[in-house]
């Protein structure tokens, strides 16, 4: 049996990864989420005292609960050297390391994704011939690398040369077998190209992953830079929460029920109703004028990205613990501003006999055969991302990633029925919900996305 156990935490909603290290009765937490009950209880279960917190680097793409997890378990805090961070904790720099247990963290300092990115290289003492494993933050990925645009000061091509001298001064000096454990995985906003896997070697990295092929500096500065996605606005006041230690979760005030003349006069004063609903729950009936982000996808990212940190929210969901849910993603990404909540949901909006408007929805077969009919009156929206419009997309189809729809959607033509669709109708449903407040009255969700119309089309042929 090992003299060292590493607990794997996974945030599905963030593709968040985070770790419980332990060994002889003392643990170590890497990159906590906000809410930290789930590693006080996992060290309750296994009666572990939890010592040391470690930060990889000032998170952008989360709230991190360092400041209020060292203030529960007396813990020290671990930042990389030059983080600014303003709270009490340890900066770290090459050659610093500490051991609990049979465990040993040498600290490697890899700046590229931030200045003050640090891997964790951790060596089991029962085997000091190499280390067994590294925690890489948001330096290495399974498949990528961390993008390097999150510096007031530093240009992305700055960033990508020192992210190119970290991966291969560094990491890959380890052995091949050395297991990797990073920050996050497929989804998240922090690389390009995560593969699914949670965790690999730096062997099957130096073989596999795009981004280590480059040949030279220069290369990889190419790589990383060109055709960069545009980095959420949100993520620099993430940054500013995670370097100050954002306040505990039980700090924020809980929703309060509020009926439909409550909810209009919010509006009216610049409130957002957010609808957290299934897409097909939301399209038969919702609040005039509601943006629908659903639960089931990547809730908390995609509200504040669209949203941002600081609007008043009205949450619409299907019950009580639903509400509950809602609100807690959105404090996970630092939208703590949930006001209120649309008291007995839908039901309760019908029941006041007030207006409710839908979104059209219409399957990839009603589509091919309307627009057979009447191709010159449909438009069609792509709202993927550029890496996905270039490995296929519909014929004269507009394309608009979802995430600039706000900014862009007067390039529309709103005089035609507008058939919108993503890879598999999450995107696009939240997309419908974006035009049709801002007034585009002739709009359809194409059921089942790209992926549905692929299947249909390609059967066809």
């Amino acid at each position: 049996m090992p003299s060292v156990e590493i607990e794997h935490f996974y945030l599905g909603c963030l593709a968040h990864a985070s770790y419980l290290v332990s060994s002889e009765g003392i643990a170590a937490v890497i990159d906590p989420q906000r809410d930290v009950e789930i590693y006080l209880d996992a060290a309750k279960q296994k009666n572990l005292k939890i010592d040391h917190i470690i930060e990889s680097h000032l998170h952008a793409d989360f709230v991190s609960g360092h400041h209020e997890f060292a203030e529960r378990t007396g813990a020290r805090i671990y930042l990389g050297q030059g983080s600014g961070a303003t709270f009490p904790h340890t900066a770290v720099k090459d050659g610093d390391s500490i051991q609990f247990g049979k465990c040993r963290f040498n600290f490697l300092q890899t700046p590229g994704h931030t200045l003050e990115s640090i891997c964790i290289a951790m060596t089991d003492l029962s085997d000091t011939s190499r280390p067994q494993s590294v925690f890489t933050g948001d330096t290495l990925f399974v498949g990528d690398v961390g993008r390097p645009d999150l510096s007031r000061d530093h240009t992305p091509q700055e960033l990508a040369a020192m992210l190119y001298h970290s991966l291969h001064d560094k990491l890959l000096k380890l052995p091949d077998e050395t297991e990797i454990f990073p920050a996050h995985g497929a989804g998240s906003l922090c690389g390009r190209q995560m593969g699914a896997e949670r965790s690999s070697t730096i062997g099957k990295e130096r073989r596999f992953n795009y981004a280590l092929q480059a040949r030279t500096c220069d290369e990889f500065v190419r790589l990383l830079t060109d055709g960069m996605p545009t980095r959420p606005e949100y993520f620099i006041r993430d940054v500013e929460m995670n370097r100050q230690g954002a306040a505990p979760l039980d700090q924020i005030p809980a929703p309060v029920p509020v009926r439909a003349p409550d909810v209009f006069r919010m509006q009216a004063e610049g409130a957002i109703v957010l609808d957290t609903r299934p897409p097909m729950q939301f399209a038969v009936a919702h609040v005039p004028g509601s943006i629908h982000i659903g639960l089931s996808g990547q809730y908390a990212s995609w509200a504040a990205r669209l949203l941002g940190l600081d609007k008043r929210i009205i949450l619409v969901g299907e019950d009580a613990e639903k509400i509950r849910e809602s609100q807690l993603r959105l404090a996970r990404v630092g939208i703590d501003n949930v006001q209120a909540y649309l008291e007995d949901g839908i039901a309760g909006w019908i029941a006041g006999g007030y207006e409710l408007d839908y979104i059209p929805q219409i399957s990839v077969q009603e589509f091919v055969e309307l627009l057979a009919q009447e191709k010159d009156h449909i438009a069609v929206l792509d709202v993927r991302e550029s890496g996905e419009f270039q490995a296929g997309a519909m014929d004269n189809s507009a394309r608009i990633p979802l995430g600039q729809l706000q900014d862009r959607a007067q390039e529309l033509d709103a005089s035609k029925l507008l058939v919108v669709h993503c890879k598999s109708g999450y995107r696009s449903s939240i997309a419908t919900s974006i035009l049709r407040r801002a007034g585009f009255r002739d709009i359809a969700n194409l059921t089942g996305g790209f992926d549905a119309w692929k299947a249909v089309t390609q059967a066809e042929v």
